[in-house]
């Protein structure tokens, strides 16, 4: 029998912690939901304690890993994976600030009314570092690593970053659902919660508005450079993105992605290159979700999301991103350092954002996924305007294995 995905997981609990919130309203029995609030409480701190090292399990064999590779191939591929990331970020944050003042009502996100509902114990689980001390230590660690030929600490960093990733995938996204649900609850006890998920369904319909129009700005500029039609480019990327919406994994779609560039005309050593490599740094679906997403938590809470502190974060966004595994929820875990430093998210926040994130999952990968197609076709372009040499090509290929 089938085990249920992650997001049937979160909405049966989100619906289960919202009947028990609504029954123990109505009946005013407190009990489960403490219960619960010590649950939630008990999982945010031990996720706080996590965060930083997540941080640097991620980044450090990123940057390593890049660094490894040589040659204008990745230089190319690199800066227009970034660029896209950060306009999708952009892009994001000018329709948001737009359209969501209009449909979000200020200060509706409980974050005042989820402290009425007291836990029945709690532990203190401090992290072994800030957020900016796990950033600052990862870039180093990476450009550092990057720049030793054989470096023992680049598979210390590999094993580090499988720690990190068993972690997320065996104790963290396990009991996500669980503390989704608490959360929930105690927003539903608390009688706020018809009204944010009233919020959140405008945030949903403008992020798959934009998600769809980005693909079609990508596929246009590929278009007008390789000088075909770009929905038939677009259309031909279509089993990659069905394969990337069934297994939330841009690592697992990269063999169909591989194919559908092949029919897009891009060629053989630019393809084998550009496109597992964009599949970890090209992130501009994730992008669109969690900064639209953060928008509308911050409307929520009575906060104004200014272009100031935005940008910033979505430039830390398309690096702290970076080689985020190919598990259901490794974006947002990535991205919750940045939100918690960076914007202030606390114990409620980080749970909407998780949740807004899975519901979503599969098709932000399949937005970057996609995109990656586009990817190779400008780079393809690129580099054969630029003449690339026959050796190049063979050493374009040779970073792949």
């Amino acid at each position: 029998m089938k085990k249920p995905s992650l997001i049937s997981k979160i909405f049966i609990a989100l619906i289960l912690g919202i009947i028990v919130g609504l029954i123990c309203k109505s009946t005013t029995t407190e009990f489960p939901v403490r219960i619960l609030a010590t649950f939630s409480g008990l999982f945010g701190n031990f996720l706080s304690f996590v965060i930083p090292l997540i941080i640097i399990g991620f980044i450090v064999p990123g940057i390593a890993t890049l660094g490894n590779k040589s040659g204008k191939a990745l230089l190319v591929t690199t800066a227009l994976a970034y660029i896209s990331t950060i306009a999708a970020g952009i892009s994001a944050y000018l329709l948001g600030s737009t359209v969501l003042p209009k449909f979000i009502k200020d200060g509706i996100l409980l974050s005042d009314g989820g402290a009425s509902v007291i836990p029945l114990f709690s532990v203190e689980i401090p992290p072994v570092m800030g957020i900016m001390s796990a950033l600052v230590l990862a870039f180093i660690l990476g450009i550092g690593i990057s720049s030793i030929k054989n470096s023992t600490l680049l598979k210390v960093s590999d094993e580090f970053s499988r720690i990190t990733t068993m972690i997320i995938s065996k104790a963290l996204i396990p009991l996500v659902p669980v503390y989704i649900g608490a959360i929930f609850c105690k927003l539903t006890y608390s009688g706020e919660i018809f009204t944010t998920l009233k919020s959140f369904a405008v945030v949903y319909i403008l992020l798959f508005s934009l998600q769809i129009g980005y693909l079609l700005l990508q596929y246009s500029i590929a278009g007008i450079i390789k000088k075909e039609n770009p929905l038939k480019l677009l259309k031909n990327m279509m089993p990659a993105y069905m394969t990337a919406v069934g297994t939330q994994s841009s690592a697992a779609t990269i063999p169909v992605t591989l194919q559908c560039t092949e029919k897009n005309g891009v060629s053989e050593g630019v393809r084998e290159f550009v496109i597992p490599l964009a599949a970890t740094i090209h992130l501009a679906g994730d992008t669109i979700t969690l900064v639209l997403t953060s928008m509308g938590v911050m409307y929520m809470n009575g906060q104004t999301p200014t272009l100031g502190r935005m940008v910033p974060f979505i430039i830390m966004l398309g690096v702290t991103m970076i080689a985020a595994p190919g598990v259901p929820g490794g974006g947002v875990m990535a991205a919750l350092g940045l939100l918690e430093s960076m914007l202030g998210f606390g114990a409620i926040e980080k749970p909407i954002m998780i949740a807004l994130h899975a519901a979503q999952d599969s098709f932000g990968t399949a937005t970057n996924i996609t995109g990656d197609g586009a990817i190779s076709i400008i780079v393809d372009y690129i580099l054969e305007k630029r003449n690339i040499s026959s050796e190049e090509e063979l050493e374009i290929k040779k970073q792949v294995v």
